[in-house]
């Protein structure tokens, strides 16, 4: 089962819980994220590695039917197979990481390969999500902008508020900045499934994208 597949499955439970005014409404699923921009000794880019942890709801789910030693704990072997699941469904969204390098006005948008290093970690009631996206061609670049969203607002992404963004092994001269979204869930719950799949709404969840810019002049 994919992560949105799953995401959707997970919707249509809440439908016995609440009205299906309620149930429609953006976003079903809410994931507090933390970043790490990867730098290589000569100052290249490699990837962006990602920590996502999911809501309760989302995360109690998610664990159904997985089998452990111990009630209540879940290791990373015993999720494994979960974790797999979800890292090679999310190559069908893009991995909700957009990367542009280059000046305003002459960006580039750089792709990644797939997931390596990926597991998932339960702690606190809530599943979380490790994965290092490599980049295709490791970039050396004086900018690099990145985004983290869901297009669809599908899932909401929301930075940690400790330590969000992270560059790890970075030249001494970049500088770091981020910019956290509004919050859009009030005026997407006046909006219907349908709304979000067509139309100029499409593309919906870029309005709340968190946005992540490095310098390194």
């Amino acid at each position: 089962m994919t992560m949105r597949r799953l995401v959707r499955y997970l919707c249509a439970v809440a439908l016995f819980a609440v009205t299906a005014s309620v149930a429609q409404a953006h976003p079903h699923v809410w994931i507090v994220a933390k970043s790490q921009l990867v730098y290589a000794p000569d100052g290249t880019i490699t990837g962006v590695r990602h920590a996502w942890t999911f809501d309760d709801m989302f995360s109690t789910y998610a664990l159904q039917g997985i089998e452990t030693k111990t009630k209540g704990v879940y290791t990373r072997d015993e999720l494994k197979p979960l974790a797999q699941t979800n890292v090679e469904s999310l190559k069908d969204y893009a991995f909700f990481t957009f990367a542009k390098t280059g000046a305003a006005g002459g960006q580039k948008k750089e792709k990644f390969n797939d997931p390596v290093d990926y597991y998932l970690e339960y702690k606190d009631a809530a599943l979380t999500l490790h994965f290092t996206l490599p980049f295709k061609t490791p970039v050396k670049t004086p900018a690099l902008a990145l985004e983290v969203f869901d297009p669809s607002y599908f899932i909401d992404f929301k930075l940690d508020e400790k330590d969000p963004v992270v560059l790890v092994g970075a030249p001494a001269n970049c500088k770091l900045t981020f910019q956290r979204p509004s919050d859009g869930s009030t005026q997407a719950q006046t909006m219907n499934e349908q709304t979000f799949l067509n139309g100029d709404n499409s593309n919906y969840g870029a309005m709340f994208a968190n946005k992540i810019t490095v310098d390194c002049p």
